[in-house]
């Protein structure tokens, strides 16, 4: 889930613009090694940002709101080539979106923020979460983010329309355990992948994670700046690792907050996910069942089983809803509803709402909005993000192939172990890109090792969660270079990553780092 999507769970729209400041930090104009002088002594021609795109953020309706002080919201494009390998070739432009630093401090530079999906779009995100870092900006950096390639407003990956998104996740919105299911299963995914080379083919093979480090480091020279700063959050831990490992001489104070495993085996990131998702459902139920009514009773083990029966229910009966488009919630739209809400301890409630619905009314309403949400559709005009075939792509830039059906399935046990809820589903996501898929062989694959690195790298992690579990940075941390590489923040809380939670004990420690250059001893632990 994007950082974007989480906070739509718990944060309206708001309009505002402003007027541009004056101009303090001129772009750099000296050629870029390897770049011919178009792309590497361009200059960015920053405007005032419009509404986000549906392609962004279909929830978006009016311009970014600006921050304290009147510190107004910038955007501008950013010409990259679609293949380093031909420089010289095709290029694409990526959107970016900044807020300068405040006027009464000594200016550190531009700190970019990649936020995470993969497949989210920073120009959307950013400013939804700009007051979180504000204390960044008056500190002395210009905050900056970006759509990557393949993302929103960067030429974003456009597979399906709209309108057969929606009508495939109800005609096939149960688990293929059957004949009629499988070979409709085959038939999706077969007009998914078509759908996909006719409308972004030229792009799939060029949207890896090391181009976007690379599209990271042109970023850093046209905007001016000696060193990359940056704040990575989830999918964007990689990314900040892949940048290390490509151009450890130009690593700045970074910080990868929600730190992604570095194992590329499938078996082991899905059991992962699995665990950390179940763990942060126990924790819901534990909170839950204190209350005075709690949808799941008052034992947080059989309210586990019951969502799981909830769950098990919708493969042969979907609930109604009111939705405007006709679709009623299906077992695969209710399990990214409720795991919408285990991102963030601020979303329980609205878990809590959602199955008292079903409990209650026996419809589905609330989940299938908690669903949209999650997936960035808007509920009212049905329009898509990118972010969902963006996400594909890339990942299947990454890593080609996967596991066959009869494969993944072989793992079924080891993922009802790891969470009775959610492991039936997450097991079917082994199948990966599958054979089909254009691009079949990976030109990046990743590589985190960051031992030259000029500067650390703090790792946040968080221990409860669901998404990216604690141990994942513990073994990211190795894969880096061990504790003098990448030091690791420990937070005992709850929610996919620390820094918004906002806890004191985080933000003072974060802060020192990408303001005062003081960073935390390994395993250094703020408590809840």
């Amino acid at each position: 889930m994007t950082a974007a999507a989480l906070l739509a769970l718990t944060a309206a729209c708001t309009s505002g613009s402003s007027e541009r400041p004056e101009e303090r930090a001129p772009e750099s104009g000296a050629p870029y090694e390897g770049l011919p002088d178009e792309l590497g002594r361009q200059t960015l021609d920053w405007n005032s940002c419009p509404a986000a795109s549906p392609s962004q953020d279909p929830m978006a309706t009016a311009p970014p709101d600006e921050l304290a002080e009147g510190a107004g919201w910038e955007c501008a494009d950013l010409e990259v080539p679609l293949d380093y390998g031909r420089p010289e070739g095709d290029t694409i432009e990526l959107a970016l979106i900044r807020a300068r630093a405040g006027d009464d401090t000594e200016r550190l530079g531009s700190l970019v923020f990649n936020f995470g999906g993969p497949g989210g779009s920073g120009v959307a995100t950013l400013p939804a979460a700009g007051e979180s870092f504000d204390s960044l900006r008056e500190g002395g950096y210009d905050l900056v983010s970006f759509d990557p390639r393949g993302v929103g407003e960067s030429e974003g990956i456009v597979c399906l329309s709209d309108e057969e998104r929606d009508a495939a996740s109800q005609e096939l919105g149960s688990l293929p355990d059957t004949e009629e299911e499988r070979e409709i299963a085959e038939r999706q995914e077969r007009e998914f992948i078509a759908a996909c080379e006719e409308n972004s083919g030229h792009l799939l093979p060029h949207v890896s994670t090391a181009n976007a480090a690379r599209d990271l480091d042109l970023m850093r020279h046209v905007l001016g700046d000696d060193a990359l700063s940056y704040f990575g959050v989830s999918y964007g831990t990689q990314l900040g690792a892949t940048y290390a490992n490509l151009f450890p001489d130009r690593v700045g104070r970074t910080v990868l907050d929600a730190v992604v495993d570095p194992d590329d085996d499938p078996v082991h990131q899905g059991l992962l996910n699995a665990m950390g998702f179940q763990r942060a459902l126990d924790h819901y139920l534990e909170d839950c069942v204190r209350q005075s009514d709690c949808p799941a009773g008052d034992d947080p083990a059989a309210g586990s089983l019951w969502i799981s029966d909830l769950l098990a229910g919708l493969e042969d009966a979907p609930l109604p809803t009111t939705d405007a488009s006709g679709r009623d919630l299906t077992v695969t739209l209710a399990f990214a509803g409720i795991i919408s809400t285990l991102y963030s301890e601020e979303s329980w409630e609205y878990l809590t709402m959602g199955l008292q619905e079903v409990r209650d009314q026996g419809t589905g309403d609330l989940l299938l909005l908690l669903s949209d949400l999650y997936n960035e559709r808007n509920p009212a005009t049905g329009e898509y993000s990118t972010q969902e075939p963006a996400f594909t792509a890339i990942r299947c830039a990454d890593q080609p192939g996967g596991l066959s059906e009869e494969e993944a399935l072989s793992h079924e046990d080891e993922f009802v172990e790891a969470s009775e809820v959610f492991g039936p589903y997450m097991v079917w996501s082994l199948g990966g890109c599958g054979t089909d898929w254009p691009v079949t062989e990976a030109a990046d694959p990743p590589d985190y090792d960051a031992t030259d690195s000029a500067q650390p790298l703090l790792l946040l992690a968080t221990t409860g969660d669901p998404a990216t579990p604690i141990e994942g940075a513990e073994r990211m941390r190795d894969a880096m270079g061990g504790p003098e590489t990448a030091p690791l923040l420990r937070w005992e809380g709850e929610g996919h990553g620390a820094y918004l939670g906002e806890d004191p004990c985080v933000l003072e420690a974060v802060d020192a780092w990408l303001l005062e250059g003081e960073i935390p001893p390994d395993d250094t632990t703020c408590p809840a």
